[in-house]
């Protein structure tokens, strides 16, 4: 698939033999599964890893405020269980070749992976110190996604992990 994925401001450089892909642009996410089961929402990036498959949500505030009523764990829960269900779908039904061996292999993995990338405004109120308070989006990650990811990450710029095979700028 792509060695770097641009999303917006932010550009997703992954190492070598990193496998990424952005799901939500898929010919059989927009024309298959999109409107199954009366609409799905995807995940922005799948990044197979040697045998870890990440499902990585990115979000950037640091333009424009979050205007969603849903919350934010809640969204990223959805998309997570839906991209799932299409993953299984395009492994059998996907018409592009690439996109259903993409599946086949994120599916084989030994282990999931779920990552919240948050932007957030630098500059801060003392009384609004985040727009999004992280530490309450990944509690609500982890009532949500155990089943999937019993640790899941919300991560920045400055927070990657070791783990985490690739780096953004923007």
């Amino acid at each position: 698939m792509e060695n770097s994925i641009t999303e917006d401001r932010l550009t997703f450089a992954f190492g070598a033999g990193v496998l990424a892909t952005k799901y939500d642009d898929w010919s059989f996410y927009r024309n298959q599964f999109n409107n199954a089961f009366g609409g799905s929402k995807a995940t922005d990036l799948l990044v197979v890893d040697g045998s870890t498959t990440w499902f990585i949500e990115i979000k950037d505030y640091r333009l424009h405020r979050r205007t969603k009523p849903i919350d934010l764990g809640d969204e990223i829960a959805i998309k997570i269980r839906d991209t799932l269900a299409g993953l299984c779908a395009a492994q059998v039904n996907a018409n592009d070749a690439e996109e259903k061996k993409f599946a086949r292999n994120a599916l084989k993995a030994k282990q999931i992976r779920v990552v919240l990338y948050l932007e957030q405004p630098q500059k801060r109120s003392k009384l609004f110190p985040h727009a999004i308070d992280p530490v309450a989006v990944l509690q609500k990650l982890k009532q949500k996604v155990k089943a999937v990811d019993a640790h899941p990450l919300v991560v920045d710029q400055d927070k990657l992990t070791p783990q985490m095979n690739w780096t953004v700028q923007g």
